[in-house]
């Protein structure tokens, strides 16, 4: 049954399909309930069975199967609570966190029982009889005795690969939510999460794989683009390549880690590369539907950093017909990318389509592309305006920076007249001018972004976004670290109701984080 529940989490998580996502919360909840009849105190419970003179070889198969009950219990809790946050919506946080609670307090007992065994037995199997008689003077002997090291290995493996994901959950709940999830009763410690991953990935427990691409999607995917370390896009991918050269024998035709492989090959801007990988996972998922729509959305992003519109708007045309999830969205993509390639037809045509698409009112995504589609279709689009579209979803989902300067240098030539996208253009010329290195000109050009009040209700998040960039280039000075900090809380405290806003600030709170003389909250 846990197996069960692990593939329907995977594919929720691979396709954010609502019904997918139904299905997991389903079967996790029924595995949840199968193991939660048998979840009291693991060590107690055995001590009293004990007592009983019940046979030492079957106290030990109860001291695994009840401990290994606590963990899938906790496990359960924490993918619930990732379901939960990702709908993005204030009272799935909330939930989110009541859920981990539970998780957290499971995962502290178990670990805690787990490590007080494996310490004992291997104090008993180095023959330390002082040590062994302290413990048979607490009672403790006789479960050590029937558990052994290589079990107490695969249960230490086993939680901690739900140890280590629960970590790195809560570097996803946004900072305003931090004091909440404190009061909570649990910590959130991001090395600690990912070290335990590392433990359960090299471990023999049935979850290994799983941590292995849990830590090859947050330093391949979660970092770059949510900024935790600050503002380096490069920043974990020493570590993911070389998971994928420690894994790359024992997994040699992985479609996922040849998406992975794809992912590092992009973030180090080698794009043809990365075409390279994704086309090829493509190939090698050829019955995994999900894997193939995930490969398509890489595909497709590639090809709109190389302004290489026609395969673009083909990836997401492809996408908008196969996904149920977030159609809007890939419908949106697929006419900016048909308008930057020059069918401005075809690109009204799919604008149209956007409006009949929406089907998630809560999420910010699918807003966002419903605004945007309904805007360009009433005003006529332009194959200008259709570029800066593109532009503006590279900027957004911090995909810029895997530009190459060519690409970039066209990017800079570009030309709107409309002084509704006047602000608009002069943050995304200022995220240019900083992938380029040339902070001088991306100061001037944020500058008269946060300045813009014209284009305000369009481009809603226009301003705070120019405010944030100002702050982290003055950061990168000693001199105007002061002004840069500044700039980030007038960011966080000054602006609200707008695109992204979560984003953002999760963003916001990791620079200031970055920061030596400010405590992280």
């Amino acid at each position: 049954r846990s197996v069960g529940s692990h593939i329907s989490l995977q594919n929720a998580m691979m396709t954010f399909e609502e019904e997918k996502m139904q299905t997991a919360c389903d079967d996790l909840r029924t595995t949840e309930k199968l193991c939660e009849s048998d979840s009291a105190g693991v060590i107690e419970t055995i001590r009293n069975k004990i007592k009983k003179s019940m046979d030492s070889q079957r106290s030990g198969v109860v001291v695994v199967d009840r401990l290994q009950r606590q963990i899938i219990v906790a496990d359960c809790q924490v993918y619930l609570a990732v379901l939960s946050f990702v709908k993005q919506e204030l009272s799935a946080y909330i939930k989110g966190g009541w859920i981990l609670r539970k998780a957290w307090k499971m995962y502290n007992k178990c670990h805690s029982d787990i490590s007080q065994l494996q310490e004992s037995c291997q104090r008993r199997s180095s023959g330390n009889q002082e040590s062994l008689s302290a413990d048979n003077a607490n009672h403790n002997a006789p479960v050590e005795n029937v558990v052994t090291a290589e079990a107490l290995d695969r249960l230490k493996g086993s939680v901690s690969f739900g140890y280590g994901l629960f970590h790195l959950c809560i570097s996803m709940v946004p900072p305003h939510l931090l004091k909440i999830i404190n009061l909570l009763g649990f910590p959130g410690d991001r090395l600690q999460g990912l070290s335990s991953l590392m433990y359960a990935s090299e471990s023999k427990d049935m979850k290994a794989p799983l941590a292995t691409l849990a830590l090859l999607w947050y330093h391949t995917v979660v970092l770059p683009f949510f900024a935790l370390d600050g503002s380096d896009t490069h920043a974990g991918l020493l570590e993911a390549k070389a998971i994928l050269q420690r894994k790359s024998v024992v997994y040699p035709n992985s479609s996922l880690f040849m998406f992975f492989k794809g992912r590092v090959q992009r973030l180090e801007c080698h794009i043809n590369s990365a075409l390279a990988c994704f086309h090829d996972a493509l190939e090698l998922a050829s019955d995994q539907r999900e894997i193939q729509h995930v490969c398509l959305y890489e595909i497709g992003w590639c090809s709109m950093i190389e302004m290489n519109f026609e395969d673009a708007y083909r990836a997401f045309e492809r996408l908008k017909n196969e996904s149920r999830w977030s159609q809007c969205y890939y419908a949106y993509l697929t006419g900016v990318c048909q308008g930057a390639a020059g069918d401005l037809d075809g690109a009204s045509g799919v604008f149209k389509d956007v409006q009949k698409l929406f089907k998630r009112k809560n999420n910010q995504i699918e807003q966002f592309a419903v605004k945007r589609a309904e805007r360009l279709r009433k005003i006529s689009p332009t194959r200008e305006l259709c570029i800066l579209g593109v532009i503006e979803v590279l900027y957004l989902w911090k995909a810029l920076p895997n530009c190459s300067s060519s690409k970039l240098q066209i990017m800079n030539q570009g030309e709107c007249s409309l002084s509704s996208c006047r602000g608009l253009k002069h943050l995304l010329l200022g995220a240019i001018h900083k992938c380029h290195g040339n902070m001088r000109d991306a100061l001037q050009s944020f500058q008269l972004a946060a300045r813009d009040e014209y284009g305000r209700q369009i481009n809603s998040y226009v301003q705070p976004y120019a405010v944030y960039e100002l702050g982290c280039v003055l950061l990168g000075k000693p001199e105007t670290v002061g002004k840069g900090r500044s700039l980030l809380l007038q960011a966080k405290e000054d602006f609200t109701g707008y695109d992204f806003e979560n984003r953002l600030h999760v963003r916001i709170h990791s620079a200031l984080a970055s920061l030596k003389e400010v405590v992280p909250q």
